[in-house]
């Protein structure tokens, strides 16, 4: 699935907050078309790092750059983000949330497109819910879907403007076991056929193995107890994942003997 055409650097990077370092001294790059996974414990940095390569937060020190050119502090089509918490809008049905993105490109009309051009715009978030599956519910509103199906939903608000990077930030984190398993196999295909270059945080070992084709353990290599915001995380680990087959099986065992263990508590109420 991937190449060896460079597409993100990383040189010497570094973000702090005021004196309290974050991550630093990050040098490595990724080709198009990886699945970059990222573990660590809560607080290592995972989190500031997407929002870095989202153009959220601007990077402290060292470089960071996309195809090229270096990432400025502002959001751009070419990246993509979905979080834990569905980021959809309540008054708007499936298919207007997708389409609002396309809509609110050209600020001279507010948000409103007419004739041939909604049309097309329309045409577009259609086929971006057929992608991921939420064809047959364009016209439900976000209060109606299950959170699987909200998951979704974000998943084509962001793709619809094909982004190189897709950036996911937790996404499976409050999914049911066997909701996470019909999104995992989702992604995957996506990341598949659209030749995205994905990088996802997770509090999930087996399921980072499970997705990623390099998993990143972020963790401080240096500590001073006195004064613990000295110093920041950086990549302790680079693990290429060549072969899932394994982690495949393990995730899906746990997640169907998850599944199993709940059905009988749920037939009880």
């Amino acid at each position: 699935m991937t190449n060896t055409e460079p597409l993100i650097q990383l040189e010497r990077l570094g973000k702090s907050y005021n004196s309290n370092c974050v991550l630093e001294n990050i040098t490595t790059s990724v080709n198009r078309s990886e699945f970059i996974t990222l573990v660590g414990t809560s607080g290592c940095g995972k989190s500031t790092f997407l929002k870095l390569l989202l153009g959220t937060e601007a990077v402290s020190t060292g470089t960071l750059s996309i195809a090229g050119a270096p990432v400025h502090a502002e959001p751009s089509p070419d990246r993509g983000i979905v979080f834990q918490r569905y980021s959809v809008f309540p008054h708007l049905n499936v298919r207007q949330n997708v389409a609002l993105g396309r809509e609110l490109e050209d600020t001279r009309i507010f948000g409103r497109q007419f004739n041939a051009k909604r049309k097309q715009t329309m045409e577009e978030a259609d086929h971006w819910l057929k992608a991921v599956g939420l064809q047959d519910a364009a016209d439900k509103y976000p209060h109606e879907l299950s959170g699987g199906m909200q998951q979704r939903l974000a998943l084509a608000q962001a793709l619809l403007k094909q982004p190189q990077v897709l950036l996911l930030d937790e996404p499976f984190g409050a999914l049911d076991p066997g909701i996470r398993k019909d999104m995992y196999q989702l992604v995957l295909k996506l990341w598949e056929n659209h030749r995205l270059t994905i990088f996802m945080v997770t509090h999930d070992l087996a399921e980072g193995f499970y997705l990623g084709t390099r998993l990143w353990v972020f963790d401080k290599v240096r500590h001073d107890p006195h004064e613990p915001e000295l110093y920041g995380s950086t990549i302790t680990y680079d693990l290429p994942v060549d072969e899932r087959g394994d982690a495949r099986r393990l995730v899906e065992d746990t997640l169907t003997n998850e599944l199993n263990k709940d059905i009988p508590q749920k037939a009880a109420l």
